[in-house]
């Protein structure tokens, strides 16, 4: 067995192999096509033969990412996955993120995982709610943002309004890496600014497979429409000269924000991000951990459980912990110390994952994401270490604004559904509690939106053959941590009500901010900082 401390992995080559690693998440208002241009990355890195994606949900493949057999009946990512490809001598660790907002809370775990984030833009849609939402939590986070306008074969705003929309949303200055020759509809490429010549885009077999590219002279190119050449490169010209050119530290500083654009269904414009992200886009830094001091990515092993991932393999119906490696070099079956039990943990069942396959993860470094099967004890927030004792701050946790008691239907499945409740709450599906009586009809779980709640039953169901009903709605639509002792006398306030995890803490229940008001007045003590 292997102790990190016993480890050489020589200077040179470690900090060699850590620059070479790019971790980030996909990240956009539903539907724009993360998952699209998440399989499309795929196909650029040859890790499949066909890309999953076609034209609509309805008639669409599961795509690699979408793990969860829900995610591929529905057509929807309703949960983080996580995505290793080499490309170009670059080792990328993609984390798909959920496309409903229901989700949010998994998407925020995530973006405190990754050292930078790829935004997609609706071309038609603009800066969407969920959109500004996202770039908020970047900017609070500081995360430096990467945008995408996609679909732009499809009908859609004009480039520099959407310029405009993304520069009052976020503050950043956008930056035009490159710019679409040929109008909505007639979408033949992409020009650098100030660059005669272009790249001719044409996709193959509907997007399934890589599409066909050439360098082509802008103005002899009998294949774009008249005027199209002239417009694309003025228009991309003009953009430069009211924002100004990529910037490496504006970028890393979050004042600038590179744009591409793209139509990720046919794979147009994917090698072009995919190569700015291995030529220009940060690699692992030093992260700070609880005290604030920033640890060297050349220290002894550390990372922190950012997602607990069940229902992957459902022949087994294993558990998987996800790692981001913070400092120090992985090695499989190593002996790692557990920061919140001080329990020593063995590595040996530890793995890369690429949506819905593994693969064994024998050597890994700052950055990569390694998924520790059925660890015992593991939850979100933890942290794993080697040689010298390091914790790194905890993860945020929601509020939820939705409430319902869920019960099971027959009751000879009791111990099923307690382990599938237990397995919700771990993995961040739902947030689960109980009553002051001790939730006799059932725990109470908690959720941002109702979809959470349909997927906890349709999960129960699935992996635990646990058949259950859900009660009316809670009246309550805000909540907050309380902390004792006192914290029952939260209920003396009317349309309050109050809560408790499974671990003990009270969670005080509210109709309306009126009534939370009310009680921050009257009982200002017992709310958690």
């Amino acid at each position: 067995m292997q102790n990190n401390t016993t480890i050489d992995h020589g200077t040179a080559d470690f900090l060699a192999e850590s620059r070479k690693r790019r971790t980030f998440a996909v990240i956009s208002h539903p539907d724009a096509g993360k998952s699209t241009l998440t399989e499309a990355m795929a196909l650029h890195a040859r890790i499949v033969d066909e890309a999953g994606v076609t034209h609509g949900k309805a008639s669409r493949h599961a795509t690699l990412s979408d793990w969860n057999d829900v995610e591929r009946e529905r057509g929807i990512s309703i949960s983080s996955s996580a995505l290793r490809i080499e490309y170009r001598d670059t080792v990328i660790n993609l984390l798909d993120t959920p496309g409903h907002s229901d989700f949010s809370e998994d998407t925020y775990r995530v973006l405190m995982a990754v050292d930078f984030t790829v935004m997609l833009i609706d071309a038609a849609k603009g800066m969407e709610p969920q959109t500004r939402k996202l770039f908020d939590a970047c900017r609070r986070l500081s995360l430096p943002v990467i945008t995408v306008i996609n679909k732009c074969d499809r009908p859609g705003k004009e480039p520099l309004e959407l310029f405009d929309e993304i520069q009052e949303a976020t503050g950043r200055t956008p930056v035009a890496v490159n710019w679409p020759v040929g109008g909505y509809g007639a979408f033949h490429g992409l020009v650098t600014p100030g660059s005669d010549a272009y790249i001719h885009h044409r996709p193959v077999r509907a997007g399934a497979q890589l599409a066909h590219e050439e360098v082509a002279a802008g103005a002899t190119d009998s294949r774009l429409d008249p005027g199209g050449w002239p417009e694309a490169s003025e228009n991309a010209l003009l953009a430069r000269e009211l924002n100004g050119s990529f910037d490496d530290d504006d970028f890393i500083a979050c004042r600038q924000t590179p744009v591409f654009f793209a139509a990720a269904s046919g794979n147009l414009g994917v090698r072009a991000l995919l190569d700015f992200i291995t030529t220009s886009a940060p690699s692992p830094a030093p992260r700070r951990d609880l005290s604030g001091a920033p640890r060297p990515i050349d220290d002894e092993f550390s990372g922190f459980v950012f997602k607990v991932q069940s229902g992957t393999d459902a022949a087994h119906r294993d558990q998987v912990a996800l790692v981001r490696i913070n400092s120090g070099t992985f090695e499989r079956g190593m002996t790692l110390r557990h920061a919140q039990s001080g329990r020593a943990l063995n590595a040996k069942y530890a793995h890369h994952l690429v949506g819905r396959g593994r693969a064994t993860a024998t050597r890994s470094y700052p950055g990569d994401i390694v998924g520790f099967v059925n660890a015992t004890g593991l939850r979100i927030g933890d942290t794993l270490y080697a040689g010298k004792r390091v914790e790194f701050p905890p993860m945020p946790r929601f509020n939820p604004e939705r409430f319902r008691v869920i019960r099971l239907t027959d009751a000879s499945h009791q111990k099923r559904f307690a382990k599938g409740i237990a397995q919700l709450e771990a993995d961040g599906t739902v947030q689960v509690f109980r009553t002051q009586d001790g939730s006799p009809r059932g725990p109470v779980l908690g959720a941002v939106g109702d979809l959470q709640f349909e997927v906890a039953r349709e999960r129960l169901l699935r992996e635990f053959g646990v058949e259950t009903a859900y009660d009316d709605l809670l009246p309550f639509s805000l909540s907050r941590p309380l902390r004792g002792p006192g914290a029952e006398g939260i209920t003396e306030v009317f349309g309050t009500d109050l809560l408790y995890r499974p671990d003990g803490e009270p969670v005080g229940l509210f109709r309306d901010r009126w009534k939370l008001e009310r009680a921050l007045e009257r009982m200002p003590g017992i709310f958690a900082s």
